[in-house]
């Protein structure tokens, strides 16, 4: 089964789309927000959020993370990437939605519940991910970057994938951003888990 990730335009049956959207950013946030406080180890891309919210101070994690998201958005322009309505609401929301969850839950002294927080953290990122996608109303900005590389220069997708991600992990643990077992557990099964989820959550025309 072929999965279509391409953009489908907003006036097609946008009553249910944009929920689905909306939903799975918010969830996104959340999810952010629980590997934070798990403490175990974050993704490549939050471990750079982390250091640079530590770093700047005066800023919170949400509004990196929305910071972030703009500088690889502008990006694409020498790439010829356009964004969709989706990638504009992917840097605005999941910034308030992952801001939102770190001012309600507190970081867990047990260990058992910050693994807990670990692993459901994961899981609901790959659910939120295949959710926003698959409603395909355009691609983060970070995947967008990914692809318009793709694109331009040839190389595989899993080798500019790669590269990123081991740079952004670099350069937020020298920053000093969490890096443990989570994200050695989160590159090993997010992947696997967002395919899963995405057969049941893509949006078809």
């Amino acid at each position: 089964m072929a999965l279509r990730l391409d953009s489908v335009p907003l006036r097609v049956r946008p009553v249910r789309r944009l929920p689905q959207l909306f939903g799975g950013l918010a969830l996104y946030g959340a999810s952010m927000g629980l590997l934070v406080r798990a403490n175990l180890g974050l993704d490549p891309w939050d471990v750079l959020h982390q250091g640079l919210t530590d770093r700047i101070g005066v800023l919170s994690f949400g509004a990196v993370t929305q910071l972030v998201g703009l500088a690889v958005l502008l990006c694409w322009i020498p790439l010829r990437q356009r964004p969709g309505f989706g990638t504009v609401s992917n840097i605005v929301l999941i910034g308030f939605a992952v801001d939102a969850t770190l001012a309600l839950l507190p970081t867990p002294d047990s260990l058992v519940l910050r693994a807990a927080y670990l692993v459901a953290g994961i899981v609901l990122n790959a659910v939120a991910a295949a959710t926003y996608v698959g409603a395909r109303l355009g691609p983060g900005s970070r995947d967008g970057l990914m692809t318009g590389l793709h694109m331009r220069t040839g190389w595989s997708l899993r080798l500019i994938r790669t590269a990123i991600e081991l740079t952004v992990l670099a350069v937020g643990w020298l920053l000093g951003g969490t890096v443990g077992v989570g994200t050695v557990l989160y590159a090993v099964t997010i992947g696997p888990l967002t395919q899963l989820f995405l057969r049941w959550l893509i949006w078809s025309d």
